[in-house]
């Protein structure tokens, strides 16, 4: 019992991450039709933007203390962060905390890109075969990697964990079990939280709100809502934009959980899109199911039980089922009718 709900607790985990991702891309898909590449660099961009919000409020402001003098005499540099000097004793919690404060960089920083993105170029391949938007997609998605090495460099930035989140919970307690049998770091919880409140915020978004209900109508019948006089393209821009901000968010919290380096979206990319495709293309429900699926059946198939009996099993189990999924149901687990089945 203690090994299962460890495990369980894993794979909820990282489907957390993996159903981000893969909403991000599905809303992208449903609305516009653009199998979207670059969503992986968009991943790796949000993360980058924790970076670099660190990097500004620990810069340091260096001062002359006449006071204290060095071995050869001269007097010492202090050297302070910027956030301290500017806020006094809250620049310190604001430097502990830098990881999720970065959210309020990373949301209007990936909604600019993500609408540039769609208006500069995804808007003139939207006819064009999903062979060429993989292409143009992918390509972008090289040139966002190589920016982010040039600027950041190819090492990866560590990230700290806030102090009142570091250490483990007694998870097992809250089932019953032994004090101490199960515990679980605090900021793996505190990510899948985080990423059940974004999945919760999408959906309550496209299902109550006049915005989100002309999207989904859209997304249904784009051509019958344009003569209706709405400027669906316009809504459907701003979808991209929330997109591209929802896999930001995705990076800005996992930055403590792995360390971002530049090649960080390409290592999700590949993962996020079998997601996409078991939980069925254009799936917004599928997308997060699947990705919750997937995430606990490779965290149960990494077990060192499992990998006795099948060698390797952790590293092919989600492309076996994705195999499996679609030679049974081609569109996916709930892709709609007629979708990837032609």
């Amino acid at each position: 019992m203690d090994a299962i709900l460890a495990q369980l607790l894993n794979g909820l985990d990282k489907g957390g991450a993996y159903a981000l991702i893969a909403l991000g891309l599905t809303l992208v898909f449903g609305t516009l039709g653009v199998v979207n590449f670059a969503h992986g660099a968009l991943f790796m961009l949000g993360a980058f933007c924790a970076v670099a919000f660190r990097a500004l409020i620990t810069m340091e402001s260096v001062t002359i203390d006449e006071t204290q003098l060095s071995p050869w005499g001269t007097p010492l540099e202090v050297r302070t962060p910027l956030a301290e000097t500017w806020f006094g004793e809250w620049g310190a919690v604001l430097v502990d905390y830098s990881v999720p404060l970065s959210i309020l960089l990373a949301i209007p920083v990936m909604l600019v890109i993500g609408v540039a993105m769609e208006r500069g170029l995804i808007k003139h391949f939207y006819k064009r075969p999903h062979a060429e938007q993989i292409l143009v997609t992918f390509g972008l998605a090289i040139v966002l990697q190589e920016l982010v090495k040039t600027f950041f460099g190819p090492n990866p930035w560590p990230q700290p964990i806030p102090s009142d989140f570091r250490g483990a919970a007694d998870v097992g307690a809250l089932f019953g079990l032994q004090a101490g049998a199960v515990t679980y770091p605090l900021w793996r919880l505190v990510y899948l939280g985080f990423s059940l409140a974004v999945i919760g915020a999408v959906f309550a978004f496209l299902r109550f709100t006049t915005f989100g209900m002309v999207v989904r109508a859209g997304m249904a019948d784009r051509e019958t809502v344009g003569l209706l006089g709405v400027n669906i393209d316009r809504r459907f821009t701003i979808m991209f934009g929330i997109a591209a901000v929802v896999a930001g968010l995705a990076g800005v919290m996992y930055t403590p959980l792995l360390p971002p380096n530049y090649h960080l979206g390409m290592d999700f990319l590949v993962l996020s899109f079998v997601v996409v495709v078991v939980g069925g293309m254009g799936s917004l429900p599928g997308a997060v199911a699947a990705g919750f699926l997937l995430g606990i059946l490779q965290s149960f198939a990494s077990m060192t039980e499992i990998k006795a009996i099948i060698p390797g099993i952790d590293q092919i189990i989600i492309y076996a089922i994705a195999v499996v999924i679609l030679l049974v149901r081609p569109r996916g687990l709930m892709g709609r009718r007629g979708m990837m089945e032609a």
